[in-house]
């Protein structure tokens, strides 16, 4: 694969992923419905949690703070899986996204996996 062509599959994964956390961000910042208000904790969580996905999302796309966006989606993602495990709701969708996020940051950020491979 050139390098370009890294590049642009690059920003169009970061893009779907941003898509994903500013919407989620997004309808629970408008108020969600009632039932992800009393499963979430109340308006106030809502809120909180809906500017958290909108911050990650912003971060994520900055090429500057990619990395860190990058690993602040991947926590949140896994919080969000332990809440819907303990609710017994099914966590496939965030699994999906999850696995989005790694790859889209393995394209992003080759730094990270030669990180992870041990190199130097």
């Amino acid at each position: 694969m050139t390098d370009k062509t890294k590049k642009i599959l690059g920003w169009v994964l970061a893009g779907l992923v941003a898509f994903v956390f500013i919407g989620s961000g997004g309808f629970k910042i408008s108020g969600g419905n009632a039932e992800m208000v009393k499963g979430l904790g109340g308006a106030t969580n809502l809120l909180i949690l809906g500017s958290l996905e909108v911050i990650i999302a912003i971060l994520f796309l900055y090429p500057r703070t990619g990395v860190i966006g990058a690993l602040l989606g991947i926590a949140y993602m896994g919080g969000a899986m332990a809440v819907h495990l303990v609710s017994g709701q099914s966590i496939m969708l965030l699994v999906v996204i999850e696995v989005l996020i790694w790859i889209t940051s393995a394209v992003r950020f080759p730094e990270l996996v030669e990180r992870l491979r041990g190199a130097k």
